[in-house]
């Protein structure tokens, strides 16, 4: 089997399967963040014009050159997105085939492409798709006890007995810790970031209006809108004592204008004064605001779950390598291209690539730095 995975024939078969995919990931990666089906429509459309494109004009990667990047019909353009993601695919694809074994080879795919959706969804839309970070843990977990190589790639995990095995408990365990380390280790940054960033306080010069809204670019959740900036749910009220402040006048409740110049809202209840109305009762809700003050955190709670599934595939020493060069890579990009400076700082796309680090060579830097902190002891 090896021998056959080995052979270039292979390799190229691989290297077009990425394309293949990377053109479906780009469909999952427009549709997904704005509540439409992967499944319907089955082809894909311009999103300029909504004409569906035939099988000629959605070719991976020759399409957008030949095209010049325009869309045929109404020559508008595509988006450099739907070329970097077939080519980075691919890539990936022919990287896992490059440094695994065919059974890691698999299980490494399965990982970037899930890091390719969560990438690109995050950058845009500041949002990450648990749903696929969950499969992706449930998958992970599951290859730690019948493909466990991927989980030690530094070595320190397991012996060479047990990994000659391909199989068991302890590779079941060790993707288990990974991911825990993973989710928890971050989830308490976000529960932590909750205490330390406090309230965010916004100050209108001019009553601005507000509203309650199911859904939000994609995001079912209902939403705190004022002005030009939404706030899901569970953003707002990841705590059971978080309360959002609403200070101004004109509050329409069901239609009703009540009175009162402040309201509170936590995850259930409306309060204004001593009269308080549950959340699912109300068919409306909003008014003019002068100032609110928002529950806010350190970062969302689908980081977590990026990377617990990352642990879950590469070991809890991966997960303490992209804690730490995810925020160098993080800090990079704020330097350079100045992301972050008054805009939100999606924190999906560092995480994707510190494990990407990891697999090409950071546990290398892990074993050297502990090798040499050994050695450094044993002097």
């Amino acid at each position: 089997m090896e021998a056959i995975w080995n052979s270039d024939a292979v390799a190229i078969g691989i290297v077009l399967v990425g394309l293949c995919v990377g053109s479906f990931l780009n469909v999952v990666i427009h549709r997904v963040p704005r509540g439409l089906s992967v499944n319907e429509p089955k082809r894909s459309f311009c999103p300029s014009c909504q004409v569906t494109l035939p099988a000629w004009q959605n070719l991976p990667v020759l399409t957008w050159l030949l095209q010049r990047g325009r869309c045929r019909n109404c020559r508008a353009p595509i988006a450099v997105r739907y070329l970097l993601v077939e080519v980075l695919t691919a890539g990936l694809y022919f990287l896992a085939w490059w440094i695994f074994p065919f059974a890691s080879a698999l299980l490494a795919i399965i990982l970037f492409t899930i890091l390719v959706v969560v990438t690109f969804i995050d950058a845009e839309h500041q949002l990450i798709p648990i749903w696929w970070t969950s499969a992706g843990s449930v998958i992970a977990v599951l290859g730690g006890f019948f493909m466990p190589a991927l989980l030690d790639l530094s070595g320190e995990l397991f012996d060479p007995e047990e990994l000659e095995k391909g199989w068991g408990w302890s590779g079941l365990k060790a993707a288990g810790l990974g991911w825990l380390t993973g989710f928890g280790g971050l989830a308490l940054v976000v529960l932590f970031g909750k205490l330390a960033f406090g309230r965010l306080k916004l100050e209108f010069g001019d009553a601005t209006i507000w509203k309650l809204q199911e859904g939000h670019e994609g995001n079912p959740q209902l939403h705190f809108v004022v002005g030009d900036r939404a706030f899901s749910w569970d953003d707002l009220f990841y705590r059971g004592t978080d309360r959002l402040v609403v200070e101004g006048h004109g509050v329409h409740l069901d239609g009703k204008r009540q009175s009162g110049k402040e309201l509170v809202i936590s995850r259930d209840q409306v309060q204004i004064g001593q009269e308080s109305w549950e959340i699912e009762s109300l068919n409306s809700l909003g008014g003019k605001a002068t100032r609110v003050v928002v529950p806010r955190e350190a970062m969302g709670m689908g980081d977590p779950h990026l990377l617990g599934m990352i642990g879950g595939f590469l070991g809890w020493p991966a997960v303490l390598f992209v804690v730490l060069s995810s925020s160098v890579f993080a800090i990079i990009a704020a330097l350079v291209a100045r992301i972050g400076f008054g805009r939100p700082l999606p924190y999906g796309p560092f995480l994707a690539a510190g494990a990407l680090a990891w697999v090409v060579g950071g546990w290398k830097v892990w074993t050297w730095y502990f090798s040499a902190i050994q050695g450094g002891f044993s002097l």
